[in-house]
């Protein structure tokens, strides 16, 4: 049985850092955002492998805890975005501008 959890972990872990990848190189903020969900979900997966393995259930606050978080971070994060390809311009300048996009 101890085979499966070494494998398990081995999985676990390539799919970190294939994912690890994608949030270094990910083309837009897109990409990384839905990379580092998948982080964090596998961080999630790896709590609950630890507890089934240890028969410990004290990180399952942990493991709730994670979820809430991510959930309410990937929701602001999504709603607060601005998209990649946007030129934000000065209203008064007619500058590109670091601020805000301007909506008319």
């Amino acid at each position: 049985m101890t085979i499966v959890w070494i494998i398990a972990a081995i999985l676990l872990l390539a799919s970190a850092v294939i994912t690890m990848v994608r949030v270094l190189l990910g083309p837009n903020t897109l990409d990384r955002l839905v990379a580092l969900d998948t982080v964090i979900a596998l961080a999630m997966c790896s709590l609950a492998g630890w507890a089934a393995y240890s028969l410990d259930s004290t990180v399952v606050p942990a493991i709730v805890a994670l979820s809430l978080l991510s959930f309410v971070g990937s929701v602001a994060i999504a709603r607060f975005r601005v998209r990649d390809d946007v030129v934000r311009v000065h209203p008064v300048t007619g500058e590109p501008s670091t601020g805000p996009e301007v909506r008319r």
